[in-house]
């Protein structure tokens, strides 16, 4: 899209793309706690997607929505970790759930229902699955950092700058964690693997997951933040 005089025309970029910064804000929404404002992250987006048409270069020969796609989620990002955004009494209950999981595991040998959950951890069905709501996605963030998970560092990002791509080490325990992750989804009760399904491979946000379950865009939140609790106590003990 270029002027007459052969420039790019910013204006009608920035129309082309917006719903690529919807998309990206909705997408993100599941990994953050309620008090985070959709409309919030698609601001910053849009200066993302600004910042981008300014340092976008053709030459360089990358497709121009690959380069806007990092530079509004980067700016998503950036405006997260500003504000502190992942609480640690956020992390508390998503630690709490965790260990509640691990140990109806062990004393179960199976995977343990919703109702289980919450009389393990001292609550009604109505409590824990408001907790549910209130850690979305929270545990999502430091999935991938199970191999090397530390309790005091809070900054997932901060802790992956580095390139690891070149460390033999580093690629063979990501493929093992790969394994370990795709057996742990599949141990899901069926309506979570679907849900997971739907999200993550087929790009679908609450409200459509929502939709085509029949359930409430809450909920679907709620059954997201508890998958991602069982992800996580299986793969900590991996």
């Amino acid at each position: 899209m270029y002027t007459a005089k052969g420039q790019m025309d910013r204006n009608a970029m920035i129309r082309q793309y917006q719903p690529l910064v919807r998309r990206l804000a909705h997408h993100m929404m599941v990994k953050l706690p309620a008090n985070v404002q959709v409309d919030d992250l698609i601001q910053v987006g849009l200066i993302g997607l600004s910042e981008a048409l300014s340092r976008f270069e053709a030459a360089q020969g990358v497709q121009f929505e690959t380069f806007a796609t990092q530079r509004i989620r980067g700016a998503m990002l950036d405006e997260l970790r500003s504000n502190d955004w992942m609480s640690r009494g956020s992390r508390k209950s998503q630690k709490d759930i965790e260990q509640a999981l691990r140990r109806l595991e062990h004393v179960l040998g199976r995977t343990p229902l919703e109702s289980e959950i919450a009389t393990e951890m001292g609550l009604t069905l109505i409590d824990y699955q408001t907790l549910l709501g209130k850690v979305r996605g929270t545990q999502l963030m430091y999935l991938e950092d199970m191999a090397h998970h530390n309790e005091d560092e809070d900054d997932y990002l901060d802790r992956h700058v580095a390139d690891q791509a070149s460390d033999p080490m580093s690629l063979l325990r990501d493929q093992r964690m790969r394994q370990a992750l795709v057996a742990a989804i599949k141990n899901l009760p069926e309506r979570e693997q679907f849900i997971m399904s739907m999200y993550y491979e087929k790009d679908m946000n609450l409200k459509e997951i929502a939709m085509v379950l029949d359930v409430t865009e809450s909920r679907i939140c709620q059954l997201h933040s508890q998958s991602i609790a069982r992800l996580r106590a299986k793969m900590r003990a991996h």
